[in-house]
């Protein structure tokens, strides 16, 4: 199974049509529609926003390997933890500022 196809398999595997998929990731629906059919190539970019916006695991999307989606809560912490351990200082405290935003933001909404 190629990228392309394990992209159009975790796309239904959440019950997604192609243009909720597209507007989750901020690309065109005719982008996904391009990849899931192989016109274009599924670079690192959208297999990283996939995984971050889906918890769908890199690994898999990549080359098939381990299972689709993260099984875990701890499992997700760790791939958080890994991908802000990652980021700059700066960036690091952008990335608190905006999660703090978005709790406030839940527990007045």
């Amino acid at each position: 199974m190629t990228v392309n196809e394990r992209l159009k398999q975790a796309r239904k595997a959440l019950n997604m049509s192609q243009a909720e998929f597209a507007k989750a990731i901020f690309i065109s629906n005719g982008y996904i529609a391009e990849l899931e059919s192989n016109h274009r190539k599924v670079n690192d970019r959208i297999i990283h926003l996939i995984s971050l916006t889906f918890g769908i695991s890199e690994a898999w999307l990549k080359n098939g390997e381990g299972e689709m989606l993260y099984k875990t809560p701890d499992e997700k912490l760790q791939r958080m933890i890994s991908l802000f351990n990652d980021l700059p200082p700066k960036f690091q405290d952008y990335v608190m500022v905006q999660i703090e935003t978005l709790l406030n933001t839940t527990k007045t909404g």
